[in-house]
């Protein structure tokens, strides 16, 4: 793993919100928050299970807003840290939580680490995300790099809608 890890390439966001840090942090890490603003703009995404601590998982299943393609993604939870981090391998699975191939690659990695740190700056918050495969082949690690862009894009959309939330709150 730590070869994997010494040259992996990874996406790395920051954003600020305009809501203090334990806010930022609960909408992370409790169900009720989560629910509402996770996932891509225009998809559903509904969870299952959700235990945000160290050692704990969540299973959700996301819909594509054609409603045409569905797939469940599950968290296993490495560490998280009340308010300054959330960090958790990502995974697409089955209904049961196993981890599966990615339904739209057979090369897509099978673990992302994701990595999310929150930092108070007078009132607000600063998110920093760091992203990568862990445990991945070469082959893996490139389809990861080519997809990057559309990933980052995601995220993005993703934070959009945790900004609105967060605004509704406050």
């Amino acid at each position: 793993m730590d070869n994997n890890l010494n040259q992996k390439f990874e996406i790395s966001i920051t954003r600020v919100f305009d809501a203090p840090r334990e806010l930022v942090f609960k909408a992370w890490t409790e169900l009720g928050h989560f629910a509402i603003w996770w996932g891509p703009k225009g998809g559903t995404f509904e969870v299952v299970k959700m235990d945000a601590r160290s050692g704990g998982e969540f299973l959700g299943i996301q819909t594509s807003p054609d409603g045409n393609q569905v797939m469940w993604t599950k968290f296993a939870y490495q560490e998280v840290v009340e308010p300054e981090k959330v960090a958790y391998i990502r995974s697409f699975s089955d209904e049961q939580g196993n981890t599966v191939r990615a339904p739209f690659s057979v090369i897509w990695p099978l673990e992302i680490m994701n990595n999310i740190m929150l930092e108070d700056d007078e009132g607000k918050t600063v998110l920093r995300l760091k992203g990568f495969p862990v445990n991945a082949s070469a082959e893996e690690q490139e389809a990861y790099r080519g997809m990057a862009p559309k990933l980052q894009q995601d995220l993005e959309g993703t934070f959009d809608k945790l900004a609105d939330y967060l605004a509704f709150l406050n």
